[in-house]
């Protein structure tokens, strides 16, 4: 691997254009590490936000510094000789004209964290058991002598903040302790960056996720919880995707529940699913569905309509219980 690191930091001195991409529906991991990416190679790098320029960046999220620079999938051009994916587990998480950019260029790095990645770039460097890609690009930094910045290190909290739930999950390890306290050391206001990530939601937000988690549907004795958001329940809170964050998580918490899920209407054939767990292997779960991510936190796309994914989701749930 730290012949991998060589290349990669090859790689960018010898390009004369990057791009650095986020992950489709994006949060703060991929945000974070999108950022400190490219504050540290500095102006020959673009970054990439995976929305509309209707949708724009994730509200929570635009304190970060140089997001508000960042392309969004209508204005991506194919003018790149480098491209990077942070944080993008599969390829299928890069959408529409970014998917072209990414194939076009003659050159792709892929830097993530999640164990089921395939490796699908041309330069690979996957860490499956770091909390997060912030985490994996903190050590690269650190295998370097990089001097990190103070936005650079804001930037790096935000990702190890946010994938580890505020430090509440299982992926949260010493060594993710230590690098937390090295990025304070460096200039990081945690209680700042902890209440802009989670205090401080608009009151649609609230009101939204109140509503979905009010029709959660409790399966196999309150085992699984499932929430269904729909094409009209986005409209009626004029709702981003951005307002289904934490959605799961909250379902996960009641003390019955041992997976929660979140299927999302993203047009009358395809439904994206997020699942979460303590002590279920949800990967496994949406493989049946070509998707990925970790053991207790993982999502697929099932090109079905909302009901008919639930079905599927739900019949395949019951055999990972063995029920």
């Amino acid at each position: 691997m730290e012949n991998t690191i060589d290349k990669i930091f090859d790689e960018i001195k010898r390009a004369e254009k990057i791009l650095i991409i986020s992950h489709v529906n994006p949060d703060g991991d991929t945000l974070g590490t999108m950022c400190a990416l490219k504050l540290f190679i500095g102006n020959k790098a673009d970054t990439l936000v995976q929305t509309s320029k209707a949708a724009g960046v994730p509200e929570t999220y635009k304190f970060l510094p140089e997001i508000n620079l960042s392309k969004n999938l209508d204005n991506v051009q194919n003018i790149y000789d480098l491209v990077i994916s942070v944080d993008v587990a599969s390829i299928d998480r890069i959408v529409d004209s970014a998917r072209q950019v990414f194939d076009n260029a003659p050159m792709t790095i892929n830097i993530d964290h999640h164990k089921t990645n395939n490796g699908y770039a041309k330069l690979n460097y996957v860490i499956g058991d770091a909390s997060s890609a912030g985490e994996v690009l903190y050590n690269i930094f650190k295998s370097r002598n990089v001097k990190i910045t103070k936005d650079m290190a804001d930037c790096l909290y935000v990702s190890i903040l946010t994938d580890t739930g505020g430090f509440r999950y299982e992926n949260t390890k010493p060594e993710t302790l230590e690098i937390a306290a090295d990025l304070i050391k460096l200039g990081v206001d945690n209680a700042d960056i902890t209440k802009k990530c989670y205090n401080k939601k608009a009151k649609n937000m609230v009101l939204f996720q109140a509503s979905i988690i009010s029709k959660a549907k409790f399966l196999f004795n309150n085992t699984v919880a499932i929430a269904l958001i729909d094409e009209n329940d986005f409209k009626k809170f004029s709702a981003s995707n951005e307002y289904t964050e934490g959605i799961a998580e909250t379902l996960r918490t009641i003390k019955t529940v041992e997976i929660s899920a979140v299927l999302k209407e993203s047009n009358n054939q395809t439904t994206k699913v997020s699942l979460r767990s303590d002590n279920v292997d949800v990967c496994e779960i949406v493989k049946k569905f070509n998707g990925g991510g970790h053991i207790h936190a993982a999502g697929c796309t099932i090109r079905r309509p909302l009901n008919a994914a639930y079905e599927l989701l739900v019949c395949e749930i019951e055999k990972c219980l063995n029920l």
